[in-house]
């Protein structure tokens, strides 16, 4: 049977909504191009407002009911066994591996980018298939497309055939970012075919449709049993184009795009070589800069070695661009956030209703490609955390699209739901920002980690040992010692101020939206504290959840206009801290001192209101029907926060008993990592349990960076206590995700509080990429926290 042009349109229309992109004007070349479609098991694009999209879609065709479950948009439900980059490097490319039982496919895709020209240079993908079982069959159907939005055109330059297209398919186009180009889909392997498919042997099939912009995501798709093959009708003027070709068994073909500008025709060979002297490179690479740490025993060391090697490459392969539409409603409060005074916008008419805000643009990491595929505010400090050790420039361009999303007041939205694509993942419920709603300032942490990287370059590796010899511009097949360019050109003393003062300014009108909106109160209910100002809670909180906070559903008091919440002003001491380091940094004398004086108040408050002695912990405050301040203790991650955050003193009279608590079986211990709710708390594992009880691996993260900087290496009472707790602490986090890793094939985003088992959205390489030996020991992916 023959696809239809109504079938087809359904079928691409499979596709979510399409990412738009914009390319900054000082973005480097290398990396205008990328797998920036990380919500597709394979789509690329370049950093380009409304430009050239492509994608790959798979079916088996051994029955008419395969087709229904079509592979191109990541999903849990497809039941993948995984899919793992198992190198990438946004700079250059990587090799993916995507195991598909329910078609007895394994698929890997290789992308190889060239450098060259003037309009971000080329690149090179392959598409391989194999059996996973060779004693059945494998008979796969895979569709290449190719879209074209916005300005420009796209046209098929080979002839059309309604029998199909023997050899290559080649397509040019234009658009005034990406000037002239071509693209080639050449066969490099057929197969054997069955008699099904003896008529399309070593053939490709094609149409090409003339879409409106927007009408990719909104069509539906037609009745499965219709789609075998394409049509081979191509309409004029057509927009979007798809190759299917169908295979039985083994299969190879290459997608080559060559920019004009480059002057250069791309063969497999390329790939050929290219592809091995990447993956030794990227080795290299890995190596120099996350080191085997002596430290950690592996059973299986070279196990352990491709698994630190896929979860940092599956962080890199999940850098999204998003560029879009967000939805926001100025006049959206809560009853017990109805008196404050916060006004982001005196126009009036700007307070009525949910409206659009103008298209922007976002350069950012993923926390879940399958379910999360866009930004999120509080996990993109962890992410460049991870992502700064590896490229530090990259880690800044991405750092600056979020602040430049800092709006006149200074807010930033928690959510970056850019677009209709992104939307149609989100529930309508949750797609509305509401501009008095914070999240904690993790950004805050790349910041710092940046300094410490530009302060500690002198004594850093150099080119030759990272293998980063590369020359930009110039366009060579890679071979085997050929090098990379760094991402290092902000690690030079002029450059790395010169970055820190452009972007001084917003993160400080961001900080003065922070102290203005999430203020607190102390003088209206008579609490005794040192400073009369420093105490805040997270506006925007409903009856059972404080979304704002990251800790969605974990137990806190009930909504009053008076509570105080221990993680905000542990927060926004350490915001604080960072903006002293900066002002220092780039000679903001007079800030610096503000901000010192600022730091002491917020720590002598966390004392001053939270410190329960009746409860020997940490705890939030609120008030009592009497108008009576007390303290609401669950013992759990919130109690940890001064701590977490680094703010306690290694002599702190009350560390032990935080240590005590975070190292009690009976509360947050596990042999899995720590909990995020004592099992001895009556909400233990109830409800939704997302932050009752299981385990996260950023928190995890941030206790063994505290450990490991500061209370076990600073001089204290507890230091060897602290250095016992991190040795146990990291080996049972990394065995736990490592093993998990090698049950499921995936990291997950949080952890069974008692079996360890992983739990909820998959892959999550997000901020449980830092859960290999290197990484979790913050020597080099560091999160610079300072004693108090």
């Amino acid at each position: 049977m023959y696809l239809s042009k109504a079938h087809l349109w359904g079928l691409l229309l499979l596709l979510p909504a399409r990412v738009v992109t914009s390319h900054s004007t000082n973005s480097s070349e290398d990396l205008l191009w990328g797998v920036y479609r990380p919500n597709l098991y394979f789509g690329l694009k370049p950093r380009v407002p409304q430009s050239l999209v492509t994608g790959l879609m798979w079916f088996g065709t051994q029955d008419y009911q395969s087709i229904s479950k079509t592979r191109h948009a990541c999903d849990q439900g497809d039941g993948l066994d995984s899919y793992t980059w198992t190198t990438y490097d946004p700079r250059r490319g990587g090799e993916q591996v995507l195991r598909d039982s329910q078609n007895n496919v394994e698929l890997t895709t290789e992308l190889l980018k060239i450098s060259g020209g003037n309009n971000g240079g080329s690149w090179a993908a392959r598409i391989k298939g194999k059996p996973i079982n060779s004693e059945f069959p494998s008979r796969i159907s895979t569709i290449f497309y190719v879209g074209l939005e916005g300005l420009g055109g796209i046209d098929m330059v080979t002839d059309e055939n309604e029998n199909g297209i023997e050899g290559p398919v080649e397509f040019v186009g234009s658009t005034p970012d990406l000037d002239d180009f071509t693209i080639r889909i050449v066969d490099i392997t057929n197969g054997p075919h069955s008699e099904a498919f003896k008529e399309r042997i070593g053939k490709s099939h094609l149409a090409g449709l003339r879409l409106n912009r927007g009408d990719i995501w909104t069509a539906k798709a037609p009745d499965p049993s219709f789609v075998l093959q394409l049509s081979d009708e191509v309409y004029t003027g057509s927009n979007l184009y798809a190759v299917q070709k169908s295979f039985d068994g083994e299969f190879q073909f290459d997608v080559f795009f060559e920019s004009q500008s480059a002057a250069q025709m791309l063969d497999a060979s390329i790939l050929d070589q290219g592809m091995h002297a990447l993956n030794a490179s990227f080795d290299k690479r890995f190596e120099a800069i996350f080191p085997t740490s002596p430290s950690y025993f592996a059973a299986d060391p070279g196990a352990l070695s491709s698994f630190s090697k896929a979860i940092t490459s599956n962080l890199l392969g999940g850098i999204g661009y998003f560029y879009g539409t967000s939805i926001i409603d100025r006049n959206f409060a809560y009853e017990w956030d109805e008196d404050d005074d916060f006004t982001p916008d005196a126009d009036e008419d700007a307070q009525k209703d949910a409206k659009l805000l103008e298209p922007q643009g976002l350069l950012t990491a993923t926390p879940s490609r399958s379910f999360f595929p866009r930004g999120f505010y509080w996990d993109e400090g962890f992410h460049l955390l991870h992502i700064g050790q590896w490229d530090n420039d990259l880690s800044l361009e991405m750092l600056m699209d979020w602040i430049n999303l800092i709006d006149n007041d200074g807010w930033v939205a928690r959510e970056q739901i850019l677009g209709e694509e992104a939307r149609s993942k989100v529930p309508a419920q949750f797609q509305t920002q509401v501009p008095s709603f914070a999240n904690p300032p993790t950004l805050t942490m790349a910041v710092t980690a940046f300094i410490d990287r530009l302060k500690s370059q002198t004594s850093g590796l150099s080119d030759e040992d990272l293998g980063m010899n590369y020359i930009p511009g110039s366009q060579t097949i890679l071979t085997d010692t050929t090098t990379f360019t760094d991402g290092n050109i902000y690690l030079t003393y002029d450059r790395g101020v010169a970055y820190l003062q452009s972007i001084y300014h917003p993160l400080k009108r961001h900080y003065d939206w922070f102290r203005r909106t999430q203020r607190g109160q102390i003088k209206q209910y008579g609490r005794k504290a040192r400073s009369r100002t420093e105490a805040y809670r997270w506006r925007g909180r409903s009856e059972q959840h404080v979304l704002t906070s990251g800790m969605d559903d974990y137990p806190r008091g009930p909504p009053h206009a008076g509570e105080l919440h221990l993680d905000l002003i542990s927060w926004m001491a350490f915001f604080t801290r960072t903006m002293r380091e900066i002002s220092g940094f780039i000679g903001e004398t007079e800030d610096q001192l503000s901000f010192l004086e600022i730091e002491r108040a917020i720590l002598d408050n966390i004392e001053d209101l939270h410190w329960s002695e009746e409860k020997q912990m940490y705890c939030d405050v609120n008030i009592d029907d009497q108008d009576e301040s007390y303290h609401v203790c669950h013992k759990g991650y919130l109690s940890l926060f001064p701590f977490l955050l680094s703010l306690l003193s290694p002599d702190s009279p009350h560390l032990r008993a935080v240590l005590d608590l975070l190292r009690d079986p009976d509360h947050l211990w596990s042999p899995y990592g720590l909990r995020s709710l004592s099992v001895s708390e009556p909400a233990f594992g109830t409800g939704e349990n997302y932050w009752k009880g299981p385990i996260w691996i950023q928190m995890n993260y941030m206790a063994l960076s505290s450990l490991f900087k500061v209370y076990g290496a600073e001089e204290g009472p507890y230091k060897e206590y602290a250095k016992d707790i991190y040795t146990e602490l990291r080996k049972n986090v990394i065995d736990n995700v490592f093993s998990e890793y090698k049950r499921t094939g995936y990291v997950w985003e949080q952890y069974d509080a008692v079996t360890g088992e992983g739990r909820r959205s998959h892959p999550f390489t997000g901020w449980t990429s830092l859960s290999w030996p290197k990484s979790i020991e913050p020597a080099c992916a560091t999160i610079p926290l300072f004693s108090g």
